[in-house]
């Protein structure tokens, strides 16, 4: 069994940075790279990412990073991890036929935003449904945008999309908000903001060239189906963080989230946790390649007080 000073989980921007700063510091880290790219690779422009001043797709800035990585001596494995057994030491990590152990492990493994399971969804994901406001918002200015939900991430991602859209539709199944108090009341106090109450999407409309052009609704007390107009859909149900194969083994935060103390730390020592799957809030590449670097670093000096331990 092959034993390595750092493997990361997860290959998004996280996953990479950690790579980068590893490598960089002398150690050979292995990359586990699961489903590759995380949530970037279904982004087609990203403006927001320093150093791009014309922009930057999202599958060309992870291949980008992924380059960086391999120059510096980093290793690539696509398998997915199928186990992981933080109880023993070195930490044992099985990517579905090939067992590893590791003296430190950085977990990188992301949240995935929550989609509506409707085939047309899927049809124009990345081509007018999106699950990130502040990454898409900026393409669908005096446009006609929908917001999918109705607890704290919807209000969030219809408040933000008010600075581009003409209007912004909440849909929401139920007939009150789950959203906190007063983002409630800045929803009701925005005049671009329009709430549809107690309705369901049944359908995209769209086509190939054009992306996503109307939006088909049903309203579950009466049974009315109505067709409206659509610029943009916006998911706005949440996220779930990549962290099945770490519970019980390490503390995650009521929503499964990685909690992490200063800097990267986890609950167990040589364990760190680096973007989105510590992440609730921020969700920007960005944000998350942040967090790789310190959990790189953070590891780095996990590893070098190992080496004067007795």
């Amino acid at each position: 069994m092959e034993q390595r000073d750092i493997i990361i989980i997860g290959s998004g921007p996280a996953g990479l940075t950690a790579a980068i700063y590893s490598a960089r510091a002398g150690y050979r880290p292995l990359v586990i790279e699961g489903p590759a790219g995380g949530q970037l690779l279904t982004t087609t422009d990203i403006e927001n990412f320093p150093g791009f001043s014309e922009g930057i797709s999202g599958p060309e800035l992870i291949e980008n990073m992924k380059r960086q990585a391999q120059r510096f001596g980093t290793e690539f494995l696509m398998k997915e991890v199928t186990v992981v057994d933080l109880k023993v030491y070195p930490f044992r990590i099985q990517a579905e036929d090939i067992d590893f152990l590791a003296k430190s492990l950085i977990i990188a493994t992301g949240a995935r935003a929550k989609y509506l399971d409707l085939p047309s969804i899927e049809a124009f994901r990345g081509r007018g449904v999106s699950a990130c406001a502040t990454c898409d918002g900026f393409f669908f200015r005096d446009s006609i945008l929908y917001v999918i939900g109705g607890g704290d991430t919807a209000a969030e991602e219809a408040l933000f999309l008010t600075k581009y859209a003409k209007i912004v539709n909440i849909v929401h199944r139920r007939d009150k908000l789950r959203a906190e108090k007063y983002m409630q009341e800045r929803l009701f106090n925005n005049p671009k903001i329009n709430i549809i109450w107690d309705s369901v999407v049944e359908e995209i409309k769209g086509s190939k060239t054009g992306g996503v052009e109307g939006i088909v609704l049903r309203n579950i007390k009466t049974g009315e189906v109505t067709e409206r107009a659509a610029d943009g859909i916006f998911m706005g149900i949440g996220h779930s963080p990549a962290t099945d194969l770490f519970r019980g083994q390490i503390d995650l935060d009521e929503h499964g989230y990685i909690i992490c103390s200063e800097g990267a730390k986890t609950s167990v020592k040589g364990v760190f946790a680096a973007g989105d799957v510590r992440d609730p809030h921020f969700r920007q590449a960005v944000a998350a390649a942040g967090t790789g670097c310190k959990a790189a670093i953070e590891a780095d000096r996990f590893l070098q007080d190992s080496i004067l331990l007795p």
